[in-house]
């Protein structure tokens, strides 16, 4: 068995076989011609890479970090505001492994009118076959990766090293894109009345649980809102989820 082979088969971290060097500063710029790399290696002739949508950031541009679609087609796809209930992202929500469509799967998972409209303007731009998969970095973050354009379905062996590049992508993407934090740290027992809060459990059954009095329990919540600048504790716990704190 070939070294590298090997490497793979038993998980090795060895960066020798990264096609980025660990310590590559990289510029926004880029990063988007890197996945223009990955994409034009395996024939696609578009790509997006985008934040996987979730419940408090849903839209299209909000999520979309690089990609070569026409603007005319950000445009659309921004105001028709289905990215977070497309078929394409309902199908990764479903499996771990990459997914291919022979046709666009952009359009609502629900049918309505525009979704003929839709398949029709990104099979004019030549989106016409797709091969998307999701991926999270070391910070947990999830990701979704779209190459699209006029080719038939990846072989295994093309799909594989497809995603065993764009994980070499997050990797260096993550190291230089650390996850936001709080301005001011939590201290371990606001966190601790937090999750307890996200359990679903009151003041006073907190307290109960922490052997601690329902006003005390009530001022570390409330320095937890502070801290997380949240207006209230549901507020606070979805902040507190996004920081990877609970």
């Amino acid at each position: 068995m070939k070294r590298q082979e090997r490497a793979v088969r038993d998980g090795a971290g060895d960066t020798v076989f990264s096609r980025i060097a660990s310590g590559q500063k990289m510029s926004m710029e880029r990063f988007s011609d890197y996945v223009a790399e990955i994409a034009t290696e395996a024939g696609f002739n578009h790509y997006l890479l985008a934040e996987f949508p979730r419940g408090d950031r849903s839209g299209f541009v909000s999520n979309y970090l690089v990609g070569n679609w026409p603007q005319e087609l950000v445009n659309f796809y921004e105001e028709a505001d289905l990215f977070y209930c497309c078929k394409l992202i309902a199908a990764l929500k479903r499996t771990a492994m990459p997914v291919f469509c022979d046709n666009p799967p952009f359009e609502s998972a629900a049918a309505n009118q525009e979704n003929q409209q839709l398949t029709t303007l990104f099979r004019v731009h030549g989106l016409k076959s797709t091969f998307a998969f999701a991926l999270h970095d070391m910070h947990l973050r999830q990701y979704v990766f779209v190459f699209s354009g006029d080719r038939v379905r990846l072989t295994r062996a093309e799909a594989m090293e497809h995603v065993f590049r764009a994980m070499e992508f997050l990797e260096l993407y993550g190291q230089q894109n650390p996850p936001e934090l709080p301005t001011e740290s939590l201290s371990s027992r606001e966190v601790e009345c937090l999750r307890w809060s996200a359990a679903g459990k009151s003041s006073e059954e907190i307290a109960i649980i922490l052997d601690l009095s329902a006003h005390t329990v009530v001022g570390y919540l409330k320095s937890a809102m502070r801290k997380l600048d949240s207006v209230n504790r549901m507020q606070a716990i979805a902040r507190a989820f996004r920081y990877r704190l609970l």
